[in-house]
């Protein structure tokens, strides 16, 4: 295979038309530049070049060499150039949230790619196990996590914070503990933790989201409030996750005394760069969140 850089360096001095201009060119001595071309010659067999003192002239082998050469040496420059390059608003970029997350940034991160269309978004919901385990095998770019990694390959910094909501169907006016223990509890992936992180702080009775009887579970972000909706029992969730539910008129939300909120940490691959198009999904997340 013929050496790309005694190629590079051939093709240079055929261009410029001397050896003394190529090696300033080239950043090298002129010894250095006529070395990597005799190299060339030895390696296919062939005179390129027909020295006359300082000048030259191409050797008809040297001639159809050049010809097919500066396409290639121009292929590879602009190879090279195309990989260096780090557009802010191109490729993929992939994330993963938890879905409370995930319901307030996809619409914004949808709008964002529609302003730049070469920027292509990934955006998978998942809990923050599978988050991190999927940023720790380089599966995702950009994860959104309500607690710290323990894997010492995800790098974790707070980004936000998000309130938790005590929902009740819209005719509970006073959410006292006898009425939630009527209610029944809708319970989801993150209910038992959610539950102890609000109700725990907010009312004495509290042990454990089993004290309540369990009037149903969904895993589907979007699908929690519909029992709530229906009378069927009361929850606790994110912030977001309540924002975007259609039927708000349906549910009411409560302040309770003591508020309390989850911390979103920005997880990465330690040790990876973060890319232009990466900081600029971040920042429009920070916007957003």
């Amino acid at each position: 295979m013929i050496n790309t850089t005694w190629l590079r360096s051939f093709c240079t001095l055929v261009e410029v038309g001397h050896f003394t201009r190529t090696a300033e060119r080239l950043h090298m001595t002129q010894s250095g530049v006529s070395q990597q071309v005799r190299k060339l010659e030895e390696q296919l067999g062939l005179a390129l070049l027909v020295r006359q003192g300082k000048r030259f002239a191409l050797t008809d082998a040297g001639e159809r060499l050049y010809a097919e050469a500066k396409n290639i040496i121009m292929a590879l420059s602009s190879l090279e150039l195309r990989i260096r390059e780090d557009p802010a608003y191109e490729g993929l970029v992939r994330v993963m949230s938890p879905g409370s997350v995930g319901l307030k940034l996809y619409r914004h991160l949808l709008a964002l790619q529609h302003q730049h269309p070469k920027l292509v978004i990934d955006y998978r919901f998942a809990p923050n196990a599978d988050v991190e385990n999927a940023i720790a095998d380089y599966a995702v770019d950009i994860g959104f996590m309500t607690s710290t990694s323990a894997l010492a390959e995800v790098s974790c910094q707070p980004i936000a914070t998000e309130s938790l909501l005590l929902v009740t169907p819209a005719r509970i006016s006073k959410p006292k503990w006898e009425v939630l223990m009527e209610l029944g509890f809708i319970d989801h992936p993150d209910g038992a933790h959610h539950a102890e992180m609000l109700l725990g702080a907010n009312y004495p009775e509290f042990q454990h989201s089993n004290l309540f009887e369990k009037k149903g579970f969904s895993n589907q972000i979007g699908l929690i409030l519909e029992p709530v909706s229906l009378g069927l029992g009361f929850t606790v969730l994110p912030a977001h996750a309540v924002e975007a539910f259609q039927e708000r008129q349906l549910v009411r939300t409560h302040q309770l005394p003591n508020p309390v909120s989850e911390t979103l940490y920005l997880a990465l691959r330690r040790e990876i760069p973060t890319h232009n198009r990466m900081n600029t999904v971040i920042t429009e997340a920070r916007k957003w969140l």
